[in-house]
């Protein structure tokens, strides 16, 4: 089984990722892990914490001359702000955040001791552990990317493009917009939150190519691969939302209008639609993987919202601390990378294997056999 664990806070010494279950022999690029790091701190709308981290992993166990050794692997990323001991208390809990949830439950009267663990900087660690689940799975013709869909109300058109072409586009983008004209209207639409002390958010999409049909299952609920990809997807701080394919759009189509009908071509199943996303039943059915997330607004307002003080109950405007105007970039990074583990977990919960070259061989019985099906 595959799993990870993340530790660490935003303004502590470091965050901390251990990853159990990857099989032995996997080749690690430290600098492709670096490089998932780099392009999560990009984006039009970061705030300042971003020019002061330079995230880069160090990593303390699991891999050997650069292969995995089949033991856990220990990840570590530093913060060069570990200012967390001298940071104020903040008394007024900021709406939308953990603040005052977190308060509540762990009985205490400082946010900063939930704030700090529940900021999004914890999506680096998520990241390092996904980059390597991503390079795992392309050895097995297995690429995910990221686009951004729309922020606050301006929407991309992509609906002409192929999947190839809207991957090309987005990459050469500050904001995985594959739509060059809407990331004109986003850059502004963000200028113009930035002045009025606002924040926005939108929607991602996550698109996973090569995936084999038969990942996940249809026995048991916690097994199905839409609930787990949902599961890691929703997680991720600031996501209130996810559907597969067209997602809610089916909710008004007719059955005959919204499933995917099935042709045998050339020694192989294939549909000409993928509104069901890539899975059917909690299983993959061999098209693209497509996902899309609602990410809410930042929480952190520089014109708060009212608030109370926590100890006298007298009202106040939140608190203010420093943060993002628009991270949808940044969050389409992370969403890619924690798919990749989910997607990761799946393949090795299917084929297993110790090392690398027992998964391999398991791979290709198993597609082999899909070819001759």
């Amino acid at each position: 089984m595959l799993r990870y664990m993340t530790a660490g806070e935003s303004h502590g010494k470091s965050l901390v990722a251990i990853l159990e279950g990857m099989p032995r022999g996997v080749s690690i690029d430290e600098n492709s892990i670096n490089a998932q790091l780099k392009k999560r701190q990009q984006g039009f709308g970061r705030g300042a914490r971003m020019k002061i981290e330079l995230d880069k992993v160090n990593i303390l166990s699991g891999v050997r001359k650069g292969e995995t050794t089949g033991s856990p692997i220990a990840l570590v990323i530093e913060n060069k702000d570990k200012s967390l001991e001298k940071l104020p208390a903040i008394i007024y809990p900021r709406p939308g955040h953990a603040d005052l949830a977190g308060m509540l439950k762990f009985d205490v009267h400082d946010a900063r001791d939930i704030l700090e663990r529940a900021s999004a900087r914890e999506t680096a660690a998520r990241v390092a552990v996904g980059s390597i689940c991503r390079q795992f799975l392309q050895i097995f013709g297995i690429n995910i990317f990221g686009h951004v869909k729309s922020i606050g109300p301006v929407k991309t058109l992509t609906g002409n493009l192929s999947l190839s072409q809207i991957k090309k586009i987005s990459q050469g983008s500050q904001l995985l917009c594959a739509d060059k004209y809407a990331e004109k209207l986003m850059k502004k639409t963000i200028d113009e939150a930035i002045k009025r002390g606002d924040t926005l958010g939108g929607v991602f999409e996550i698109v996973a190519l090569g995936v084999p049909a038969g990942l996940g299952s249809c026995m048991q609920h916690d097994r199905k691969l839409d609930a787990i990809l949902a599961s890691e997807l929703i997680s991720i701080q600031a996501v209130k939302g996810v559907s597969f394919g067209i997602g809610f759009e089916g909710a008004y189509l007719r059955g005959s209008l919204f499933h995917d009908s099935i042709y045998y071509k050339q020694g192989k199943f294939v549909r000409k639609t993928n509104n069901a996303g890539g899975i059917e039943g909690g299983m993959s059915n061999g098209e693209p993987i497509r996902v899309s997330c609602f990410m809410k607004p930042i929480s952190t307002l520089m014109q708060p919202l009212s608030s109370v003080n926590i100890k006298t109950k007298s009202p106040r405007r939140a608190a203010t601390v420093r943060s993002d105007v628009c991270a949808l970039s940044a969050a389409a990074t992370v969403g890619e990378n924690v798919t990749a583990a989910a997607l990761a977990g799946a393949l090795l919960e299917k084929f297993g294997g110790d090392s690398l070259e027992e998964t391999k061989r398991n791979f290709r019985g198993y597609t082999g056999k899909l070819n001759k099906f």
